[in-house]
């Protein structure tokens, strides 16, 4: 089976996330990766086949999206051209994490378009939702990247097609630590303002990755660092507690590790409130106004409860289902036929005249 691999190049979680989902896939088939955006600061360790400019939303410095800076950057005619001439006709399979180009483009010559992301399962019915509804960010989220079957991934299990996050296998992995500092990743704030949310809070150690900084620097107690997954990873992995956006990757994996957690949604970002009002059903601090900064991390440092989520390692077996599905939906041989007749009249396994080596790769 040949499968094309689309991700999301905004931000970092989506990247993350696939290079852990990346390797399964290579078992199953050939794969080639592409990955569209201009705004994730890390690379994946394997061979990108197309990397295109996308459509991504632009990470402002006071805490929010940039809409103007999103519109200028935007360069919709290279968008179009790109969906008009990716060859999403040579695969069998596309699985889309929330990347337009391949969502487009399958929409555009009527191919099949598995959509595997966080994204799918934010407007889920079972999923919480913000006070202030938001008509325009419901309608990015619904037609940014549209697909043919949708799948997705949430901090809690809402039915049989949204499962638990993905945890990567380097924390999964690892021995939590505490060397006393705490770990912060603000994407949307520059060093300045984040320096001046956290100078006030001198007797603690931070750990601040930021994208705004190519070397690292100390500002009193605070330690500014580029972003650097695997400096993250053993920052992230030894902390008393993180503060980062109301993503999903990170504040997924804190969960995970039991790290005592505050998230920060973005502005003008209505997946990232609809996350915060998850984590606020959950127990986890969110800070949603700069004039909440002081009282809520005060807080959120004296508090000594941690949640800790024992999120299960089921990332093979949902890739190895997902697959195996649709390879029996596009198999126009006898077995295929007998397998939806059998399906169609609930006939019991036996009844299929096939040998058990065909029938375990079909079912």
């Amino acid at each position: 089976m040949k499968i094309l691999y689309a991700i999301q190049g905004t931000g970092n979680g989506h990247l993350a996330r696939a290079t852990e989902i990346i390797p399964i896939l290579k078992e199953m088939g050939e794969i080639d990766i592409l990955v569209s955006g201009i705004q994730s600061d890390i690379e994946l360790p394997f061979k990108v086949k197309y990397k295109l400019n996308g459509f991504s939303f632009i990470f402002g410095k006071n805490g929010g999206v940039d809409i103007w800076k999103t519109i200028l950057k935007a360069r919709l005619f290279r968008l179009i051209k790109d969906i008009r001439i990716i060859p999403v006709d040579d695969y069998d399979l596309v699985i889309n994490d929330f990347e337009p180009v391949t969502a487009w483009a399958c929409k555009l010559w009527r191919k099949e378009c598995i959509g595997v992301s966080h994204q799918n399962a934010v407007l889920h019915t079972g999923a919480a939702k913000p006070k202030k509804n938001d008509l325009l960010g419901k309608w990015i989220l619904k037609y940014y990247a549209p697909s043919s079957v949708k799948y997705g991934f949430h901090f809690k299990q809402l039915d049989e097609n949204v499962f638990t996050p993905v945890i990567r296998s380097s924390i999964r992995n690892a021995v939590p630590g505490n060397k006393g500092h705490y770990t912060v990743y603000l994407p949307a704030f520059n060093d300045q303002k984040i320096l001046e949310i956290l100078d006030p809070f001198r007797q603690y150690t931070w750990q601040v990755f930021s994208k705004y900084c190519t070397m690292p620097y100390k500002a009193r107690n605070i330690h500014f660092n580029p972003v650097s997954l695997e400096a993250f990873n053993k920052s992230f992995v030894n902390c008393s507690g993180v503060i980062c956006t109301a993503g999903f990757e990170t504040p997924a994996e804190a969960l995970f590790m039991g790290k005592k957690l505050c998230v920060v949604p973005m502005k003008n970002q209505y997946e990232q409130a609809c996350n915060a009002a998850m984590l606020a059903e959950m127990g986890v601090t969110v800070v949603e106004k700069s004039s909440q900064f002081h009282d809520k991390i005060s807080l959120w440092l004296s508090e000594e409860t941690n949640i800790r989520i024992a999120y299960p390692d089921c990332t093979r077996e949902i890739f190895f289902s997902l697959i195996q599905k649709y390879e029996v939906q596009r198999d126009p041989g006898p077995l295929n036929f007998i397998l939806r007749i059998r399906k169609r009249f609930n006939w019991p396994e036996v009844s299929i005249p096939v040998s058990s080596r065909l029938r375990q790769r079909h079912l």
